[in-house]
């Protein structure tokens, strides 16, 4: 039924009818992976997933893409195959996991298939003995396919780990000696994530059956977990690096002989710092991996902090990387590196290009980069040969992007989104000639009549005289000649930005179409505008992005004709729900009806219940014993003798980034202040509210909460718990 329904939406163009964005719509919305083009650059795959509130089911496929027409078909594989790679015989042949394995319980297989044949079928090569995942695979000049696969490792014997095969216990205690007990959602425990390689090699003989033209494989068994034998004088190596990396983290080079992968630093503990090297290990694991730019390595004396991304060049010599200076900072800046693996050498490319550089790709003369540039993630191509002075062109639209892989021409075949449309897929070339494939506000229902009109942006003054941008967001058939109650959205990080981004979770354009105008400012700690922007929010938390957000405000209430700033909502999650509540007890908060705070710091003496300790140290300026009168200045609830504006407050018992009792304590004090608030909690989720149904009631709380405040219905509904 999914992939029928896929296949109908994507067959014919729907007429743009606009239509609201409402919280069913984003929910039951499809939603796709990156788009994957395969060596040739002729073909690329990606999953699809929809899902039904009515009956509560989700629906999937696996999807093929004719890079030359666009014209995209449905594959005969269901949610089972959860990975897949070009690799194999043939221009179309693929290597896949199956989530599913006969013999050996909580197991995987592996597959191959071509996709070109009829009918597609696939036949098994292996059968692995843990849930791994992260598939990547190279075929050799000998023929085999050397791939890669991580899973979870013990820690007594560096085996991969697997659930359903340990024996049972009889306890749920957990003991540490050390701190770092738990990050973002989840308890450490005594395994850590591995890379494992293996190769299968050529048979005459399938294991399996069907009609297979990329070629019948066999594999003798043999996982090789390649961080085994580095010493770890503090910290285990891990990777990928958790809580979210993910097959970026490792990278086999094109002649299948080596594999360069990163890990946090061995010698320093995990919550103090976040430095991490760059290892290179050969793909049989005959020796034990090194580290290219960690202590004693030819890298500059400066680069010490997180590194990221590794990619291996063509002719499998060197290696691009980036990797930050700061060792106790995770937004520093990424600056690009090149790392010639035989000798050494570590060499900086445009290193006075101030941007963050997040993924790499190489062609045979130039890098492919993607880095986050003015409110979005942008593509640019550098030649080898740029000197330190070169600063890279944007050669993409005013899209986001998301993911891209090199194609044989030199072009780039890129996966995108933005405001107004959740999926687009094009190419582009060095010099920004772009050819668009597919775009889903034009091709699904529920995206129908999403456009980038719908977006805009303004600029005003920072408390320190210097230029920061607004985005605006408008409403379905949004008319300039009426007024709109005003939404002022503040984003996370503080180290982040509010841009021309689709989001499932924050999509602001479902917040407009509640029938507002939303205004999202990037005052001081913003990124993508520059590093001094993002580095001056050191130990002024509730001061210079406080009032850059005044200036935002007052700038938009007296130059947005079509807002109206009297019937005003304030919301923000993560740092933005820190100042929601900082807005709270300032002048600020009484420019609204309402204030939304979600997974928001409400007093700073808590801070040390966190995990990262290096990343409150950094941001206040040292420990809390250390430098107390900066946490103090910048505590939210010091100020609790100002409120007054209803709060809305979200905590989920997850979020271990931020304990739930900081939603608890805000909500608390909101109460004994006698101010209208509520309290929504769920158990199952972490920082973000993520499964469907939970966000589904999420959005429906929410604006029943700020409809309620703006006089856009009538009464509160009554599904609060009381006592």
């Amino acid at each position: 039924m999914a992939a029928a329904r896929f296949a109908i939406t994507v067959a014919a163009l729907l007429l743009p009818v606009a239509q609201a964005i409402t919280p069913e719509n984003l929910v039951q919305a499809h939603r796709m992976s990156s788009a994957v083009s395969n060596p040739s650059g002729d073909y690329a795959v990606f999953t699809a997933t929809n899902y039904s509130l009515s009956t509560h089911k989700s629906g999937f496929t696996w999807n093929l893409m004719n890079v030359n027409t666009g014209k995209v078909t449905t594959l005969p594989f269901d949610s089972d195959v959860s990975e897949m790679v070009w690799v194999g015989n043939t221009p179309t042949s693929v290597l896949y996991i199956n989530g599913t394995n006969d013999d050996i319980p909580g197991g995987v297989t592996l597959w191959t298939a071509d996709l070109a044949a009829s009918p597609i079928a696939g036949t098994q090569v292996a059968s692995l003995g843990a849930a791994f995942s992260g598939l990547k695979a190279v075929k050799t000049q000998s023929g085999n396919i050397n791939f890669l696969v991580n899973s979870l490792a013990y820690a007594n014997n560096g085996s991969a780990y697997n659930e359903e095969l340990i024996p049972q216990t009889y306890t749920t205690g957990r003991l540490y000696d050390s701190n770092f007990v738990r990050h973002w959602d989840f308890y450490l425990a005594q395994e850590r994530y591995a890379v494992f390689s293996g190769s299968l090699t050529p048979s005459k003989t399938a294991v399996g059956s069907g009609n297979n033209t990329a070629g019948s494989y066999k594999f003798d068994g043999t996982m090789k977990n390649l961080l085994s034998g580095i010493e770890a004088k503090v910290t285990r190596p891990e990777t990928p690096v958790q809580p979210f990396g993910g097959s970026e983290d490792y990278d086999l080079s094109p002649d299948g002989s080596t594999v360069a992968f990163l890990t946090k630093a061995p010698q320093l503990p995990k919550a103090n710092f976040t430095a991490s090297y760059i290892y290179v290990v050969p793909h049989d694991g005959s020796t034990v991996a090194k580290a290219i730019n960690g202590p004693g390595s030819k890298a500059p004396a400066a680069a010490q902090g997180a590194s990221g991304v590794p990619f291996w060049s063509p002719d499998s010599k060197k290696i691009a990387y980036t990797q930050q200076d700061g060792v106790s900072y995770e937004s520093d800046r990424t600056k690009l590196y090149i790392a010639e693996v035989s000798s050494g050498k570590i060499t900086p490319m445009v290193p006075n290009w101030d941007v963050n550089v997040l993924t790499v790709k190489w062609t045979n003369s130039s890098l492919w980069v993607s880095a986050d540039y003015i409110g979005s993630t942008r593509l640019f191509s550098i030649p080898q040969s740029a000197g330190s002075s070169y600063q890279p062109k944007n050669v993409t639209d005013i899209t986001s992007v998301e993911d891209f892989y090199v194609m044989p021409n030199g072009n780039a075949f890129v996966t995108a989104n933005c405001l107004w449309s959740p999926f687009n897929v094009y190419t582009v070339s060095p010099n920004a000639t772009t050819k668009y494939l597919f775009k889903a506000n034009e091709q699904f229902p529920e995206f129908a009549g999403l456009a980038p009109k719908d977006v805009d942006y303004f600029w005003y003054k920072g408390t320190l005289g210097d230029d920061q941008q607004a985005i605006i967001v408008k409403p379905t058939n949004f008319d300039p000649s009426k007024v709109y109650d005003l939404i002022f959205y503040v984003h996370g990080g503080p180290q982040g930005y509010t841009g021309n981004v689709w989001s499932n979770r924050w999509n602001l354009r479902t917040w407009a179409d509640q029938g507002y105008v939303l205004v999202g400012p990037n005052p001081t700690g913003s990124t993508s505008y520059g590093q001094n922007l993002t580095d001056r929010i050191q130990g002024r938390w509730g001061s210079w992005p406080y009032e850059d957000l005044v200036n935002a405000h007052s700038y938009a209430c007296s130059n947005l004709k079509y807002v109206n700033c009297s019937n005003a909502i304030e919301a923000g999650a993560s740092y933005g729900g820190y100042m929601s509540n900082w807005i709270q007890g300032h002048d600020l908060g009484r420019k609204f009806k309402a204030i939304v705070s979600h997974d928001g710091v409400a007093t700073t003496y808590s801070d040390y219940a966190t995990e990262e300790l290096w990343f409150i140290q950094h941001d206040f300026n040292g420990t809390l014993w250390d430098n107390r009168a900066t946490y103090a200045s910048w505590d939210p609830l010091t100020h609790a003798d100002n409120f007054s504006t209803p709060q809305f407050v979200i905590h989920s018992d997850l979020d271990y980034r931020l304990p739930v009792s900081e939603g608890l304590s805000m909500f608390n004090v909101l109460q004994e202040k006698g101010v209208p608030s509520r309290f929504l909690n769920f158990p199952d989720e972490s920082h973000w509210v993520q499964k469907r149904e939970n966000s589904y009631f999420w959005h429906k709380e929410i604006y029943n909460w700020i409809n309620y405040y703006t006089g856009k219905i009538p009464s509160l509904d009554s599904n609060a718990i009381t006592q």
